[in-house]
């Protein structure tokens, strides 16, 4: 049906994986560099994560609708349909975790990624040791910890996140939002009323350190506050405290 797509079966089994439940994580690698899907497909499933290939966007798109995953990892430098459009496509009929394959330096399809709903980006070349890390930071952020103190609803005014669900509801309607989207304003509601640094909000949302000149958290915050409005008195709910990071504040139902 995908002549550009390729299904794999896995190499070991996923009880070996001590990080994650048996269930198997399917990840849609979609690049035209096939030397290097081939490379990341065999690091990918030694380490028990379920492997599709798509060599470029269109193909891409139509795996999606196919065979839905769980993750995708995309190219930004494909020829015909770029990853920038792709992610574009992507995002009219899904809201699925996406890692971005970017070029050192490109910081403008980097920053166009996150605007259009990417949860994050990898520079190429990357170690096989880093996708795979980053991959299961955003797997750990989309799946429920189990743990009380995790899970339980967070209730501020007319803020309720609720964590094991992944769903924030804001003046009684739901908020719709990225993965990253969410976790950022989860990280802000469970310290609501105080400063929360990027570097804090960067490891424990994004899941990675927080490197010089990095705005992925500025871009995220960006959307949050569009989607969030403007208090009564025409502050934005997440206000930036300038040198030491960002705080929510409380609206009264």
């Amino acid at each position: 049906m995908f002549p550009n797509v390729s299904w794999t079966g896995l190499r070991r089994a996923c009880a070996e994986d001590k990080e994650y439940d048996c269930v198997m994580t399917k990840v849609l690698l979609i690049d035209d560099d096939i030397e290097l899907c081939a490379l990341h497909q065999e690091v990918l499933e030694g380490e028990g994560f379920e492997v599709a290939l798509a060599y470029d966007g269109e193909s891409g798109v139509e795996a999606m609708a196919g065979s839905p995953p769980d993750i995708v990892v995309l190219d930004v430098m494909m020829p015909g349909m770029g990853g920038v459009e792709t992610l574009r496509r992507i995002r009219r009929s899904s809201s699925v975790p996406v890692l971005m394959l970017t070029a050192r330096g490109d910081d403008v399809d980097r920053i166009v990624g996150l605007e259009l709903g990417a949860d994050d980006y990898v520079t190429k070349p990357c170690t096989p040791r880093e996708l795979v890390a980053r991959l299961r930071a955003i797997l750990r952020r989309v799946t429920s910890g189990g743990r009380p103190e995790a899970t339980a609803a967070l209730e501020s005014g007319a803020l309720r996140v609720q964590p094991a669900a992944r769903r924030a509801v804001w003046r009684g309607a739901p908020l719709e939002l990225t993965s990253t989207e969410f976790s950022l304003l989860e990280q802000l509601a469970r310290q609501v009323g105080r400063v929360v640094s990027k570097e804090e909000l960067s490891e424990r949302a994004l899941g990675r350190k927080l490197t010089r000149w990095d705005r992925s958290i500025d871009v995220h915050l960006s959307h949050l506050r569009a989607k969030l409005g403007e208090l009564a008195d025409g502050r934005s709910p997440i206000q930036t405290v300038r040198g030491q990071g960002y705080l929510l504040v409380a609206e009264p139902e």
